[in-house]
C-alpha cells in the first residue's frame, strides 16, 4: 500500500494561483459520494496560495506558499469530530466523510493548520483531501500537482524509494512550516523563507561609484559567512534564523573596517553603508 505524500517547493512557486484554480474546477459544482460534497465557490480555499513579503524597498522579496491540508499522522481532526467523521486511510490521507460529519462544526477548529472550513449549503467541514476520488479511479496525481506549470509541487509514494517524492525527501531539505504543532504532516516544504539581511556598500570618497568586492562577513554566535559586494555594491545573506544576533563586518583595503550589530528580528536592509579611509 503506498503512503502518499507532497512536497512545495517555494522557489519554484510563482503565485499563478493554477492549483487553486484546478481545485475549485474539480469541486465546485461537483460532488463525490464517499469523498467529498460540492465545494462553494467562494470562502473555501482548499490549497490557499498566500503571498509572504518580506524586506524593504528595494530590498524586497515575495514569495507565495501552497497550504493544502497537511494530511497530519497525528490529526487533531479525526479526535476532534466526533466518531468516524474524520479518518485516515490505510494511504495516508485524511478523509471528512461528507455525510458522518454533517452538523459537526467542532472539526474546523481542530485544525491548527487552518485550512478546515465550513460549507453552510451541505452543513459540512470540508478541506483538501488530494483529489482521492481520481487516486481511487488510476490518476497518479491531484489536480493541483497536474497543473502546475513550474513543477513545483510533487506527489508520490514516500515509502517507495523509487518515487521522485522518496528521493527528494532523502537530500534532507525539506522542512515543515509548524514543527511545534507535533502533527507530523505528510505535506512538507523546500525552501520556506527565512530571514535576509542586505544592504550597499559606498565608498566616501566616491560615491558616484559602486564599491564592488568589499568583503562582507555575517558573524553569528555558532556560525559565520562571508561575500563580497557584486558590481553595484550590493551584498546579501539569506536563510537565516529568525531572533539571533549578529555582526556584519565590511573590509576592503585603504578603507576603515566597519563592523554593526543586528538581530534578525525581522528582515533587515541596512540601506546604504559609507566606508570611509
Amino acid at each position: 500500500m503506498a503512503r502518499f505524500g507532497m512536497i512545495i517547493d517555494i522557489d519554484k512557486c510563482t503565485g499563478c494561483y493554477s492549483c487553486f484554480l484546478a481545485c475549485k474546477d474539480e469541486f465546485c459544482g461537483n460532488s463525490y459520494p464517499g469523498y467529498a460534497a460540492s465545494q462553494p465557490a467562494k470562502g473555501h480555499y482548499w490549497i490557499k496560495v498566500v503571498p509572504v513579503e518580506r524586506g524593504t524597498t528595494p530590498k524586497v522579496k515575495l514569495d507565495y506558499i501552497p497550504i493544502p491540508c497537511q494530511q497530519c499522522e497525528n490529526a487533531s481532526c479525526i479526535s476532534g469530530g466526533v466518531p468516524g467523521a474524520v479518518y485516515r486511510r490505510p494511504d495516508g490521507i485524511v478523509i471528512i466523510d461528507p455525510d458522518k460529519a454533517r452538523g459537526d462544526k467542532d472539526i474546523v477548529s481542530s485544525c491548527p493548520y487552518r485550512v478546515i472550513y465550513w460549507n453552510e449549503e451541505e452543513n459540512v467541514a470540508q478541506k483538501c483531501n488530494f483529489c482521492a476520488h481520481l487516486l481511487d479511479k488510476g490518476w497518479k496525481e491531484p489536480r493541483c500537482v497536474e497543473t502546475c506549470p513550474t513543477s513545483a509541487i510533487i506527489f508520490g509514494d514516500l515509502d517507495d524509494p523509487k518515487s521522485e517524492i522518496a528521493k527528494k525527501l532523502k537530500e534532507g531539505k525539506t522542512e515543515q512550516p509548524h514543527p511545534e504543532f507535533a502533527m507530523k504532516p505528510l505535506v512538507t516544504y523546500i525552501s520556506l523563507p527565512k530571514r535576509f539581511i542586505a544592504g550597499e556598500v559606498v565608498f566616501a570618497d566616491k560615491k558616484d561609484e559602486a564599491a564592488a568586492g568589499v568583503k562582507v562577513r555575517l558573524i553569528g554566535l555558532d556560525s559565520e559567512k562571508e561575500t563580497v559586494t557584486d558590481h553595484f555594491g550590493d551584498f546579501e545573506f539569506s536563510g537565516l534564523d529568525a531572533n539571533k544576533e549578529y555582526r556584519v563586518r565590511l573590509e576592503y583595503t585603504g578603507y576603515r573596517t566597519l563592523e554593526i550589530q543586528i538581530k534578525t528580528l525581522k528582515d533587515i536592509n541596512l540601506g546604504e553603508i559609507v566606508m570611509d579611509k
